[in-house]
């Protein structure tokens, strides 16, 4: 077996696994706290991706800025989402959030799709990063270095804030025990509609970091969820550490079975999550 094509795959898996840990990181922080299964978060990727596109195209705004402005707005709207329709939806049964969601993946790649059709449109890559690495075995283009970099960085400060800051500990209490926090004069339903924006800032962080590699299209996120959200079961429904080390590792793996097998690459996540849910249910990181 070539050792070359090995490592090449590895490293690109180690790529893909960014966008999954970031992904499964926002889906994992919410999922913990509000318990409800944010169908929508690969939509929020794709609006990310595009708002990063729209941003350049019309208004000339490029990649830096982009990268700050575009999860600070989807943070507002998912604010504003989650204060009018997703609030009233916490006593009662889990599935009206699913298909609230649900609901929302329909809006909003309906609405792109008509606005701008299912064919992808290419993100101008900032000149920046223009040229690659040279690995030995492969030469590594300096923006999908940065985009391993990048996600990893946003995935360590994000865990860092949740277990070694107050605030980390406020959010830890108001998964186990929002009412007892509330007796402390802590506003327990602001701390959870920041915690739902934050959540999908990272999905958009996710959608403009993936605009120079992938086309924009409203299908882009459809394409990706289904895969993060098996990440997500293998780490462990809420498990933010657990979300994290999946993400990277599935990556890998999905590397690895391509140079062996390419044509189970593409299931290779899902019977993964099955041997899992089969001896670990509750996920490798998950508390039963």
């Amino acid at each position: 077996m070539d050792l070359q094509l090995i490592l090449s795959q590895g490293v690109l898996g180690l790529i893909n696994g960014s966008f999954y840990a970031l992904l499964a990181l926002g889906l994992s922080i919410i999922v913990g706290m509000l318990g409800i299964i944010n169908f929508a978060h690969g939509a929020f990727y794709m609006t990310g991706a595009f708002l990063c596109w729209m941003m350049l195209e019309y208004l000339g705004v490029g990649y830096w800025p982009s990268l700050i402005l575009v999860p600070l707005l989807m943070s507002f709207a998912a604010a504003l989402l989650e204060r009018s329709l997703l609030k009233p939806l916490y006593r009662i049964d889990p599935a009206y959030g699913l298909l609230l969601t649900f609901g929302v993946v329909l809006v909003l790649e309906s609405a792109f799709r008509i606005a701008y059709g299912i064919s992808g449109r290419p993100y101008r890559l900032p000149p920046e990063f223009s040229g690659a690495f040279d690995l030995g075995f492969m030469l590594l283009p300096k923006y999908r270095a940065w985009v391993v970099v990048a996600s990893l960085t946003m995935c360590a400060v994000t865990i860092l804030s949740i277990e070694r800051t107050r605030l980390g500990s406020y959010l830890r209490a108001a998964i186990e025990r929002p009412d007892l926090l509330e007796t402390f004069g802590v506003n327990v339903p602001m701390m959870v509609t920041c915690t739902f924006a934050f959540g999908v800032a990272l999905a958009a962080f996710a959608g403009v970091l993936a605009a120079p590699i992938y086309q924009v299209s409203p299908l882009m996120g459809a394409h990706l969820i289904i895969v993060v959200f098996a990440v997500v079961v293998i780490g462990g429904m809420g498990s933010i550490i657990g979300a994290v080390v999946t993400g990277p590792a599935v990556g890998l793996i999905e590397g690895m079975v391509k140079v062996v097998y390419p044509e189970a690459a593409s299931v290779i996540v899902f019977i993964v999550m099955g041997l899992v849910l089969l001896f670990r249910p509750s996920g490798v990181f998950g508390k039963a």
